[in-house]
């Protein structure tokens, strides 16, 4: 009797603990499969390892890799090279002069001379002014646009996952390899970087179709440095080819009215939303795909840069991490992977020459020429002929 009701128990309470397992598996199940799915993804991965640096689907892991690499290299410039000062204390005393009351362009002021960025910089720069204690705090600056350089990365990542034309090898020469581009960002704290950092994030948008916020953003880049407008001929044109001459409107009013300080309300109600690729009626409007988008505004930048009448160091960020895709993404047959890459170098060679010489200026020139001599040559975004189809109302 005793024997029975022990080997009843026994069995009772396997019974319970196969219940409890089954429910621990069944809660457990979701972030199984998913660890399933990565460790089989990793495991393509690395059977494909061959590929790993050549196929642009590729493009998030290599990224996600060369951005880990990324914060410890940051980590080490900040803290084993020497900052050198340049312009952020100028940038401190001028955005100091509206703090304490001045609103008068032509009474501020700082080291360099008078200020000459829009209003954009004086806001951003305000906020930067009080966390790093009246910019004094060098050390919590250079943290904060270690920081900026990150999300800068990522954003280019995007676009570039998005595109899926250039080689994933070439990002270890975007990231990991360019001296100048890092010094820029967090050694000299210059206003290129956050004025960049938000057209890369109006170009994002832009992919994303969202108009209206992405003019949006890209208003505020040209408010922090107007060198952003060596993009605006291209968004000209995307805009037209999209909506039409009445459907751009708007979105060229979200610009104008946020560089006017927004004392007017705005006729585009709705323009933020996320709008169709549907016309507004009576025009026509020619569907962009990422590589158009991208291609007519990094060609937009680059012809601007070519024909400037002068370069100052800080500039290379207004074009550096659109140089692979103007160099990858329309190949010409002569351009091999290897011409390719010397050009890189040779542009990376040639701004990290200082003072600059004639032989680093001419080297760069070249480099500029053989660019758009790929562009030219390359395969078009656009077709020769657009045909458009009336629409019937």
């Amino acid at each position: 009797m005793c024997r029975a009701s022990g080997i009843a128990g026994s069995h009772q309470r396997r019974t319970v603990k196969m219940a409890a397992g089954l429910r621990k598996r069944g809660r457990a199940g979701p972030a199984v499969r998913a660890a399933g799915l990565c460790g089989q993804w990793l495991r393509r991965a690395w059977q494909e390892r061959r590929l790993l640096l050549l196929e642009p689907r590729y493009t998030l892991l290599v990224a996600a890799c060369l951005c880990l690499a990324e914060v410890g290299i940051t980590f080490w410039v900040i803290h084993r090279v020497a900052y050198t000062e340049i312009d952020w204390k100028a940038y401190m005393a001028e955005v100091e002069g509206v703090i304490n009351g001045t609103y008068d362009y032509t009474q501020l002021q700082g080291d360099t001379g008078p200020l000459v960025y829009p209003a954009g910089f004086v806001y951003i720069f305000m906020g930067l002014y009080y966390a790093t204690d009246r910019g004094t705090d060098i050390r919590m600056a250079q943290h904060i646009f270690a920081v900026l350089y990150l999300a800068t990365l990522l954003l280019v990542f995007l676009i570039y996952h998005q595109t899926c034309k250039v080689p994933p090898f070439v990002f270890f020469f975007m990231c990991c390899a360019s001296y100048r581009v890092h010094s820029i960002f967090v050694l000299r704290l210059f206003n290129d970087p956050v004025a960049m950092a938000l057209l890369f994030l109006s170009i994002n948008l832009l992919l994303a179709q969202r108009w209206g916020w992405g003019c949006c953003c890209f208003s505020l880049a040209v408010s922090v440095k107007m060198n952003v407008l060596l993009f605006a001929p291209g968004l000209l044109f995307l805009l037209l080819m999209q909506f039409g001459l009445r459907g751009a409107l708007p979105k060229l009013g979200i610009c104008a009215l946020l560089q006017d300080g927004g004392k007017y309300p705005v006729a585009a109600e709705g323009s933020f939303q996320k709008e169709s690729s549907t016309p507004a009626p009576h025009t026509q409007s020619y569907p962009l795909n990422y590589g158009m988008i991208i291609s007519t505004l990094f060609t937009s930048n680059f012809i601007g840069i070519c024909f400037s009448r002068s370069l100052h160091y800080q500039f290379y960020v207004w074009y550096f991490h659109t140089l692979p895709y103007l160099l990858w993404a329309t190949p010409a047959r002569w351009l091999t992977h290897l011409l390719r890459l010397l050009v890189l170098g040779l542009i990376e060679l040639s701004w990290n020459t200082y003072p600059s010489t004639s032989c680093s200026s001419v080297a760069l020139h070249v480099c500029h020429a053989v660019i758009l001599l790929q562009l030219w040559l390359g395969p078009q975004p656009f077709p020769k002929s657009i045909q458009h189809s009336k629409k019937v109302h």
